[in-house]
Order: C-alpha cells, then structure tokens, then sequence
C-alpha cells in the first residue's frame, strides 16, 4: 500500500450566480496538470512524495476523498466532510476570502485551513489606485453624463491633500496605500487592533470609525466577510459621509448596505461609487444598481491577475506543502474564530 501524501485537486467550473461565474473566470481559476507540474520542478524533492488527483466539481470527490491528506481548491461540500474524508489533515483554498465555507463548524480541531491571502496584492493596490483616481477626478460622473449624452465640465485636482479612509489595511488595502500616500494623499486606516501601517498617518480600530467618517474625502473598503465586518458601513454611517464623498468596495457586498448606497448616490448625496464585489454574481440583470447613475460597477477584477493567477497561489501551496511534509507550521492559516 503505498506510503506516499494524497492530494485532492478541485475545480470549478463556472455556473449562474457562483464563482467563477464566467468562462474566462474559470479559465483563469483552472489548476492543470502543467501548473502543478511546474510546482514540482522548484521542489523536486518532494515530487516522490505525494501523488495527486486533479478532479472537477463532485465528478469523484467523494471516492477520492476517502484516502486524501490534503484538499486544494475554492468551493467543496463541507456537509459531513469529516465522513467522507476521515484522512484529511489540510485545506489550501486557492482564494483569499473564505467566507463562503463558515461556519466553520465542519472542521475537525486538528484540521488545517490556509488560504492564497497576498497573490492579489500588486493587482489590488494597482486597481485601488485607479478607482480613487477616477472618483477625484469625477469619472463615475462623466461616465453617467455620457450615458446621457452630456457634456458637462468637471474638473478635479491633484489627490494631495485629500483624505482616504480605508477599512481593511491587510494585503488589498495595504498595497494601494502604498500608492496614494505616495501621491501626498492623507490616509486614515482602520482595522482590528489599530495595528500601524505603512503610509498611515494614523489607524483606528473597527469601533472608533464613526470619528472620522465625516472627514472622508474617499471611503475604501477592503475587508473580508466575517462578524465583524458584516453591517460595518450601514446607512446611519453612509449619513456620516460628507456629499462629495467617493466610495470604492473591493471587499465584501455584505460589509456595505448597497440598497442604502444606491439611493445616496440616486440622490447625489455621495459624489460616485466604484463597486467590485457582489452578493450574486453575476449581478441579476433586474438589479436596480444598473441604472444607478455616478456608480460604476466591475464583475469582481479587482485582485486576480490576468494568466497567472493559479501559478501565484501556487507558490504558496508548494512552500506549504514543503512545510507540510517537514511536519511544520503552515504560512497563512485562517483562524477559525475570526473568519480569516
């Protein structure tokens, strides 16, 4: 009988109100024999080691999970995962965000979750740069007078000066940070336990935002789902905001009200909003944020890289799966009590 780790590989494919939850997205979330392959060339010892299934959806999951050691993908059954594959010993997700599997009450004590947090940095800072460029300098208002056939002037100035609050100082938010405060812009950040941050001029904790809502020139919203994100910016809090605020969400759906931000921005009392991240995906086509003017909405791009998204989650799971099998500490472990 052989000796060696089992490794389940998962994929998705794309499908109505899911992720990926296009063919291009499955495209880009596919993990293929060659990319594992070439994850074995860096780590060459460990090739005779382990033996791997690459499998998709529930095709043979629950055959394979029977002898497997360790699970790689993004969404799986969890229902009675304990049963099916009683040898299991680690998850590596090959997203950030691991929202869509809690409770976390199907884990055993013993089993580890991990997850691909820091891929999506230099795509997340770039993008993040580039929606607060375009609420200062009013896009998501010309974009809706185009829509209008309008040709209206509004001018914008430079960002220096401007204040920047950002809810979610980890890898997304923290990289584009790093941009806009090199650009003179004032950046307020907020996270769990006030923990500094490069290119901060100050950070607060989740519970002190309301003191500096109403000075925010841009709210950025970065977070993962979890309790205590859920409901942060409510309407009472989008009241706080000044009317010639922008806001950006490249988080979670569920830590902003979007009917609350939709009506603010119907009534021109938020300057523009940019928003990456839904509840359903695709949004439904009845959708009234459609038709929202001075909003711009992208289909959830804002972090992963075009081509190489799998080869960078990779790198992750092959220095895991060294840590792994030397019978040490995994990088990037989710705390099941806090969602991330």
């Amino acid at each position: 009988m052989s000796s060696k780790i089992k490794i389940h590989i998962r994929n998705n494919h794309w499908k109505e109100g899911f992720l990926p939850c296009d063919a291009e997205g499955e495209k880009n979330n596919t993990i293929t024999k060659e990319e594992i392959e070439k994850g074995f060339d860096q780590y060459p010892e460990l090739r005779d080691k382990v033996e791997y299934v690459i499998d998709w959806d529930d095709d043979n999951f629950v055959s394979s999970m029977q002898l497997a050691d360790i699970l790689l993908g993004w969404q799986f059954p969890t229902q009675d995962l304990k049963q099916i594959a009683p040898n299991l010993k680690w998850i590596h997700v090959i997203s950030a965000g691991v929202n869509h599997l809690s409770p976390f009450d199907w884990m055993t004590e013993d089993l580890v979750l991990t997850n691909s947090s820091g891929v999506h940095a230099k795509k997340a800072g770039e993008f993040g740069l580039m929606s607060i460029l375009m609420l200062q300098n009013h896009m998501t208002r010309i974009v809706t007078n185009q829509k209008n056939k309008e040709f209206v002037s509004l001018l914008g100035k430079p960002i220096e000066g401007r204040k920047v609050i950002v809810v979610g100082t980890g890898s997304l938010g923290g990289s584009m940070i790093k941009h806009i405060s090199k650009l003179g812009a004032e950046v307020i950040g907020v996270n769990r336990k006030g923990k500094n941050v490069e290119g901060c001029s100050k950070v607060i904790t989740f519970d002190k935002i309301d003191e500096v809502l109403p000075d925010a020139d841009f709210l950025y919203l970065a977070v993962p789902e979890t309790d205590e994100t859920k409901g942060l910016i409510n309407k009472s809090r989008l009241d706080k905001l000044k009317s010639t605020c922008g806001i950006v969400n490249i988080g979670r759906q569920s830590v902003l009200d979007y009917e609350a931000l939709r009506i603010k921005l119907q009534n021109n009392e938020i300057a523009g909003a940019i928003l990456d991240v839904f509840s359903q995906e695709p949004i439904p086509k009845t959708s009234n944020l459609w038709d929202t003017p001075n909003l711009i909405i992208t289909p959830h791009i804002s972090s992963d890289s075009e081509g190489n998204y799998i080869e960078m989650v990779l790198k992750i799971f092959f220095k895991n799966l060294k840590l792994f099998i030397e019978n040490k500490e995994l990088i990037n472990q989710i705390d099941r009590n806090l969602g991330y």
